[in-house]
């Protein structure tokens, strides 16, 4: 792709194609425009009779701006690009492109720099190295919406959330190859959908150049990774989700992006997509530019961007990465390396802003989408309605019910007495927002090791803590979310260049752990107090929240009625304990349909032969009580059989 001496730019025009309207470059202009997708980027059409390619780039600075691709030897002498001047849009038709061309746009910027940028719109892309946008055939302009309306929120909010967070590249690697979405419909829709999950979360799937990112460092918002496949390949493993009974929840990454070259920044030699103060649009922690929320034809870029994967590809919902960092303007920042706001504080009102529009855009497009936000602060309202004073998100990450409770199974037993309250704290705000309790990857690369280790203990007793983590986190209200591989009880660090180590499940021990979160998805699923009234406080009782001593738990869920009820019994300590009394608040025979400590999943099988039934005996306020035996580093869950 060589360079040539720059050419003078065409005269500019405000008419001077017919392929963008007045009205889409008002509402660009504006930031209004919901679906900038559809006429920015390259798009097949025809023109007087002649097929071929529109294209159109936003670059309000450049000097000149030409398509070069392999229609036209990269020449960017040959189709000059003509400047919209009540839009900074520059386009151009190429008769005779075709699907599958290659193409860059080549930009004599503000300084008279000559630069080959991808198309920030491109629809498809090669990848790296050559990191070329790809004229794609679908969607095109008028095509019709892939999604269709889903559960309103208060549905959403009673139903069972069992989400498995997947890197595609590392699930399974078939002869050691990173696998394409062909073969993960075959795979891995199937085995999460007999694991009795409810969604599959991806992360993040759009274009980036470097991979060790997991896509967290995106450089094309509306394309997906050319590592797994075309974009119609992502469309069928979508579709074969749902038709397996799963959602599909993407990762999304309006927070920041890499400063390649080749991509969006400084797009027309000036801080176009960024901010130019460093300050403001540098992010320390990960070396990568901030979006200026502010400008018009960003907001367009990031808003079209989320509506584009849920309308295009029939995503059920987003999970918005990094919030933290975009409500926050010395986020990571030492005094002196942040600007404040024009209050004179530290609230970026301008992502605040965004995040408003997004959630309303996408509500409002296409009811019964969920946005989740991954938020580590106190921030309020994260999930509170866009038009009353809040961020609109549907869910929130709880980070703090995640640090504590990890920290808390690192602990030898005997000091789990000094820290019981990690454990109840999280019920002090647990409907302050309504939240994912996640297990994300988060928590299993970088050092931190897998879950498995984190546990203390031997080798029985990490598997044993392990199993009842899982029980603690599937009683607790908010929907759940377990990382790839958690289900093995995987003893190393998540590799994303390599596969999880499936060879695990030939030892009966890691089989049994993953029978266990087969039958916690069964069992929330199936048991309306477990769900029904996630998001009420009352659907939440302690019964015993304060026995520290002995670091044992016991709480009820209730559901909508009388009969949906679940008690819960935690020992989390090595010590097994008989003739333990738990009140309950009726009697008759509690059946129990779970014990962490069967030897179906590897425990010692310490239990209460199936049930046990209530007696007058007063205890924790209530005037009936089961006499239990609790089994070691374990968690009992019971039903009553029937009112008495």
């Amino acid at each position: 792709m060589p360079p040539h001496t720059p050419q003078p730019a065409p005269e500019t025009s405000q008419n001077a194609s017919a392929w963008l309207g007045e009205m889409d470059a008002w509402l660009m202009r504006e930031g209004k425009h919901l679906r900038p997708w559809q006429k920015l980027g390259a798009h097949l059409t025809r023109q007087d009779g002649v097929s071929g390619a529109a294209f159109a780039v936003w670059a309000p600075n450049a000097q000149r701006v030409s398509v070069v691709g392999d229609f036209n030897l990269w020449d960017g002498r040959l189709n000059l690009m003509v400047l919209r001047t009540d839009c900074a849009v520059w386009e151009t038709f190429v008769p005779g492109v075709q699907g599958g061309a290659l193409y860059k746009f080549e930009v004599v910027d503000v300084q008279g720099q000559l630069t080959l940028k991808t198309d920030p719109y491109a629809l498809r892309n090669e990848g790296p190295p050559g990191n070329a946008a790809v004229v794609c055939d679908w969607p095109s302009a008028d095509s019709a919406t892939a999604a269709e309306p889903v559960a309103d929120l208060p549905s959403a909010l009673s139903t069972p959330m069992a989400i498995y967070e997947v890197h595609a590249g590392s699930w399974r690697r078939p002869g050691g190859q990173v696998p394409d979405w062909n073969f993960l419909a075959g795979t891995l829709v199937p085995y999460v959908a007999e694991l009795g999950f409810t969604h599959i979360e991806l992360l993040p799937v759009t274009e980036h150049p470097f991979y060790g990112s997991w896509g967290y460092q995106p450089t094309g918002l509306y394309a997906p990774t050319a590592r797994y496949g075309s974009p119609r390949a992502l469309r069928r493993f979508i579709a074969t989700a749902h038709a397996a009974g799963l959602k599909v929840i993407l990762d999304w990454v309006p927070g920041h992006f890499p400063s390649d070259a080749h991509a969006l920044a400084r797009f027309d030699g000036t801080a176009l997509y960024e901010h130019a103060d460093p300050r403001e649009g540098f992010h320390q922690d990960w070396n990568t530019l901030i979006y200026n929320f502010g400008r018009n034809e960003v907001r367009n870029f990031l808003v079209g961007s989320a509506l584009f994967w849920i309308e295009q590809y029939a995503v059920d919902a987003l999970r918005v990465d990094a919030v933290a960092s975009m409500l926050y303007r010395d986020y990571s920042r030492a005094a002196g390396e942040w600007l404040p706001n024009r209050d004179g504080g530290r609230e970026n009102y301008e992502a605040i802003d965004f995040l408003k529009q997004t959630n309303q855009t996408l509500h409002n497009e296409v009811p019964g989408v969920l946005t989740m936000a991954e938020e580590s602060t106190a921030f309020p309202r994260v999930t509170g309605a866009a038009d009353a004073g809040g961020l609109g998100f549907d869910f929130k990450w709880n980070m703090g019910w995640m640090n504590d409770t990890l920290a808390y199974f690192a602990l030898d037993p005997v000091h789990r007495r000094w820290h019981h309250h990690r454990i109840t704290f999280a019920l002090t705000y647990a409907w302050s927002e309504r939240f994912v309790l996640p297990l994300s990857h988060d928590e299993v690369v970088h050092g931190k090791g897998s879950l498995l280790g984190k546990m203390w203990g031997d080798a029985w007793q990490k598997r044993a803590n392990l199993r009842a983590l899982y029980a603690l986190m599937y009683a607790f209200p908010g929907k759940k979310l377990l990382f790839m591989g958690s289900e093995l009880a995987t003893p190393s660090e998540w590799n994303h260049d390599a596969e999880l180590d499936w060879g695990l499940l030939q030892d009966p021990a890691h089989a049994g752990v993953q029978r266990l979160v087969r039958d916690l998805n069964r069992l929330y699923r199936s048991l309306p107090a477990l769900h029904a009234r996630d998001n009420d406080a009352r659907g939440f009782r302690w019964i015993e929240a304060d026995d520290a001593d002995h670091s044992v738990y016991s709480f009820l869920r209730l559901g909508a009625t009388p009969q949906q009820q679940l008690l819960a019994v935690c020992n989390l300590t090595p010590m097994p304990r008989s003739g333990w009394r738990i009140g309950v608040p009726q009697g008759g025979v509690w059946r129990e349909v779970l014990n962490t400590d069967s030897d179906h999943y590897g425990g010692s099988n310490v239990g209460n032969h199936g049930g046990v039934k209530a007696e007058p005996v007063p205890m924790h306020g209530q005037a009936q009580s089961l006499n239990l035996n609790l089994p070691p580093l374990a968690v009992l869950w019971l039903e009553p059989k029937s009112t008495p």
